[in-house]
């Protein structure tokens, strides 16, 4: 459907330009015309003074004065067509008091009546008037001695016609006007030329026919989209994106800086966060959005906005974390499989040796150890499945040669699924991904290698709350990326969902959702790694978080 951008020579252009010539032509024809009446008026101001001027002087002639009286009108002729001659005027018409013409130009009209229409001459007032439309007409009464009206003089021109004034115009005016319509015709190609450029040659049907596919494929489709200008103002935002984005009152022309986004989803919409497939956590969305320039085509490569395209990943994060919880009972089973494979084979080997009391030793001794945390963890953790987390934790440490420890004034209350249905998986989410993160900074630390757990709280009544520490003996982190490390998952593409990194966001994520809160700081004085704290607050009654 593409055209090409040069020349004129499409079917819109000509259409455009033609329409163009003829605003154009129709412009200067109503300038001059415009001109005209503006001169016809200006004509019949200017001579009927002159001709007012002119009737004045004629009816104040002593010789025609006396004429009307002794009504001796062989004298007025000549009197008449000398005042025509002198002041131009088309016709001078004297008429006697009873309104009977006694000379006149047309000698048809001579002792015709004369109609004065609404003249105010008669009555001994001059007047003034346009009584055809075409003629300016001057009427004066002639007073005779006693203070009477006498008679009346009448004089008239004749006003041009609009095409006599367009041929008596001035050479200038008429050259003012070709220059116009030269201008007017040579804007009007260049105009053409630039809308059509700027329309990549598209002819008004085409363009009609565009914005309907663009309407009905940014409503048929699935992902979010949001164009933005060279501002990072919206300049599109299709129905899918205003729902993910959270945004019903966002209109185009809008800003992303005013719009009340969280940083991050803020830098990845702007491109201060570069990359493909961003993951953004929004409320109980995962997001993964990608960014892409909009160039204009040519040489210049101009860029003139970006495109944002978001898909819903929330359903594939669900499963991701699934599939992690089976990978950590996987892995789980494999260290407890190859702690029970060597200590088989200790015991084998101790078996044949016949070491029978270091048998008996060696045994006890791991049945203390098993069911010394499994009594620590039932006697202090009232939720089932935050117990259950801690064992399959604690085995998964073991084999990575970490300490588990928990808190020895640890005291976790059941929940209550009644009340609030989410706390139990919230708690599991937020302590697995603490436990993971501080497995991972202990492992391949230098020195101790222990992680310390405490709980606290209960989840049955509205205004609990549920307080998680985890203490690692890690290299710690900086006090400048204490917020760092929670959004350290937002850059994690989406083909990585699930892993390093992005478990703490998650547990923030849990923890804000709830109103809760969740920090980092540093290990106490003398003593290295970190130490993270969530506050995890029981929901109302009636409320689901």
């Amino acid at each position: 459907m593409r055209r090409s951008a040069g020349g004129t020579g499409g079917p819109l252009a000509r259409q455009f330009l033609v329409w163009q010539l003829v605003v154009v032509v129709v412009l200067l024809g109503a300038v001059a015309a415009l001109a005209a009446v503006q001169s016809s008026e200006s004509f019949r101001g200017t001579e009927g003074r002159r001709m007012l001027s002119v009737a004045e002087d004629v009816a104040s002639v002593p010789t025609v004065r006396e004429a009307l009286q002794t009504r001796r009108y062989d004298l007025l002729p000549s009197f008449a067509r000398s005042a025509e001659n002198l002041s131009g005027a088309d016709e001078i018409e004297i008429v006697d008091a009873g309104l009977v013409v006694r000379t006149s130009p047309d000698p048809s009209r001579v002792r015709q009546r004369f109609d004065p229409g609404a003249s105010t001459a008669p009555r001994g007032r001059a007047w003034v008037g346009n009584s055809d439309g075409r003629t300016v007409v001057a009427q004066v009464p002639v007073i005779d001695d006693r203070g009477a009206v006498a008679g009346l003089v009448s004089a008239g021109i004749r006003a041009p016609s609009l095409w006599e004034s367009l041929a008596g115009a001035r050479a200038e005016t008429g050259a003012l006007l070709g220059l116009a319509l030269g201008v007017g015709v040579l804007g009007s190609l260049l105009l053409a030329r630039r809308v059509r450029r700027q329309t990549l040659g598209l002819e008004p049907d085409e363009i009609v026919e565009l914005v309907q596919r663009r309407e009905a494929m940014l409503l048929g489709i699935k992902e979010g989209v949001v164009g933005l200008d060279t501002a990072n103002r919206i300049t599109l935002l299709n129905p899918v994106a205003r729902e993910l984005l959270q945004l019903p009152g966002a209109r185009e022309g809008d800003a992303v800086a005013d719009l009340g986004l969280d940083d991050r989803l803020r830098e990845v919409l702007t491109g201060a966060a570069d990359g493909e497939d961003q993951l953004v956590l929004l409320d109980a969305r995962a997001l993964v959005l990608n960014r892409r320039p909009v160039r204009i085509e040519g040489r210049d490569g101009r860029i003139v906005g970006a495109v944002v395209t978001l898909r819903d990943r929330t359903e594939l994060t669900t499963l991701q974390h699934r599939l992690d919880a089976s990978h950590t009972v996987t892995d789980t089973l494999r260290a407890q499989a190859h702690e029970f494979s060597n200590r088989l084979h200790t015991i084998a080997g101790l078996t044949e040796l016949g070491e029978h009391d270091e048998v008996r030793r060696f045994v006890a001794g791991i049945v203390a150890a098993s069911e010394g945390w499994r009594r620590e963890v039932t006697a202090s953790v009232g939720d089932p499945a935050t117990a259950a987390l801690l064992g399959a934790k604690n085995s998964q440490a073991a084999e990575r040669g970490v300490e588990l420890a928990l808190d020895p004034e640890s005291r976790l209350d059941p929940t209550d699924p009644d009340h609030d249905p989410d706390l139990s998986a919230d708690l599991v989410t937020v302590l697995g991904n603490l436990i993971d993160n501080a497995i991972d900074a202990t492992a391949g630390h230098e020195g101790p290698r222990r992680i310390e757990i405490g709980l606290a709280g209960g989840g049955d009544t509205d205004g609990d709350e549920v307080w998680i520490e985890v203490r690692d003996s890690g290299p710690g982190i900086a006090s400048e990326l204490a917020e760092e490390v929670f959004r350290a998952g937002y850059s994690t593409k989406a083909a990585e969902i699930g892993g390093r990194g992005l478990g703490l966001a998650l547990a923030r994520q849990a923890c804000l959702r709830r109103g809760g809160t969740i920090a980092v700081r540093p290990a106490p004085a003398g003593r290295a790694g970190a130490v993270f704290e969530a506050v995890l607050p029981v929901a109302p009654t009636g409320v689901r978080v």
